[in-house]
């Protein structure tokens, strides 16, 4: 799988999702907890290349309506988790190293 940090838009969200591993942040341009959480997915992305990492830019006109009708976003930025299609958790705010870690382990770990 990829080292990088795919774009997520409604064009390839329902690909990017069927994903036997896939991880989607959703964020929007002005919101700090998102721009910091930058560097943690990235740093992800290099040292889990069984899993699918991709940002979602919910503030670009048109490129994630789709997404936003199909989930109810309380707050930026919002992660889920997704195996073949099905969402296995949400988590909202940045998320920690380690907490990203653990939670790849406990859901993807079968898939490294």
């Amino acid at each position: 799988m990829s080292k990088v940090v795919e774009n997520v838009n409604d064009e390839n969200y329902e690909d990017f999702t069927q994903a036997p591993a896939a991880i989607v942040a959703y964020g929007i341009a002005n919101c700090e907890p998102c721009k910091a959480y930058d560097p943690i997915l990235a740093d992800m992305a290099k040292s889990h290349t069984h899993v699918r990492f991709g940002k979602a830019q919910m503030h670009v006109p048109g490129k994630c309506r789709g997404i936003k009708k199909q989930h109810n976003f309380e707050t930026y930025p919002t992660t889920h988790f997704f195996s073949n299609g099905h969402l296995l958790l949400t988590r909202e705010g940045k998320v920690a190293t380690e907490e990203l870690t653990a939670l790849i382990a406990e859901h993807f770990s079968t898939m490294s």
